[in-house]
């Protein structure tokens, strides 16, 4: 199966759990009577969206190079990437702002309604089933190298991690009474809480990219062992390397004897194109600029 049949696959077995527990959520924090899980069916409802953006974009993303896009369509898939983040961030805003609107009435001295036992069979039901999710979308993700797979692994965790905060308020509310009531917006606010910090985290990732940060330290270290395991070539220096989507490009300048032949440099620097390939990945963008010994 290819790559990208690959991803469609499990992101469409995500999407599809996504939507049975948003349903699912939203009927439990109707009928229960809470704000804790409705928030967290809003949660569901910003994983099902970004489902439909991850299958749109690595089509895009999928696409091979071509006249407008010299080095392919990888970023795309960083762009869903990014937009995730964005719904994440929204979706966090409106639960704790929610949250927060029924912390304040209950601090002027209106009553919560305590929830019902089914909003925390949801919670629980979510807490298992997300996690199994994520569980499967992050093993195929690091797999297939796909950045965005990843990041909605993270979205089916940071659901699960919220689910536990819902477990937690709307359980407390209900075993302790009508006085720890507000436990349950005060879960939806921590809830909220965790999915700006998971969404921050997606969006330094995608922003980074997406501003042609280089690749770590040590990779690009990496890098330059590989350029220096050739006895013949000297002194690899201006080394440049960015992520495009799932692959990385990499430029440095090398230099060997000013007195070989033109075909033997041209034959060690296709060698090292293929070494770092070989490590890489086959569709690593190489440029090496050979210079002459000083």
């Amino acid at each position: 199966m290819s790559r990208e049949k690959e991803i469609y696959k499990v992101t469409l077995i995500g999407s599809a759990g996504n939507a049975a527990l948003l349903t699912f959520k939203f009927i439990a924090g109707v009928m229960g009577n809470s704000s804790a899980m409705i928030a967290d069916a809003v949660h569901s409802l910003s994983d099902f969206v970004t489902d439909l953006l991850v299958l749109v974009f690595v089509s895009i993303s999928a696409k091979p190079q071509d006249q407008s896009h010299d080095y392919g369509h990888g970023k795309f898939e960083t762009i869903a990437s990014f937009l995730i983040g964005l719904a994440l961030v929204a979706a966090a805003t409106g639960i704790v702002v929610s949250g927060a609107a029924k912390l304040w009435a209950w601090w002027g001295g209106e009553q919560l309604e305590i929830p019902g036992w089914i909003a925390l069979w949801a919670a629980l039901l979510s807490i298992l089933i997300k996690e199994l999710l994520y569980q499967y979308t992050a093993r195929r993700g690091r797999t297939l190298d796909s950045q965005v797979m990843v990041a909605n692994a993270w979205h089916h965790r940071s659901d699960a991690l919220s689910s536990i905060g819902a477990a937690i308020g709307i359980g407390g509310a209900i075993l302790l009474g009508q006085r720890w009531a507000v436990l349950d917006p005060v879960a939806s606010i921590v809830v909220g809480l965790m999915l700006v910090k998971v969404a921050y985290e997606l969006l330094k990732a995608s922003v980074g990219e997406l501003t042609e940060r280089s690749l770590p330290a040590e990779t690009e270290q990496e890098i330059v062992e590989i350029i220096q395991s050739f006895g013949d070539v000297q002194e690899p220096h201006n080394l440049r390397t960015r992520r495009i989507g799932n692959r990385i490009a990499i430029e440095a300048h090398v230099r060997m004897d000013g007195q070989l032949p033109l075909s033997i440099v041209h034959e060690r620097a296709t060698t090292i194109e293929r070494k770092l390939k070989e490590r890489f990945g086959e569709k690593t963008h190489v440029t090496l600029h050979m210079e002459p010994v000083k």
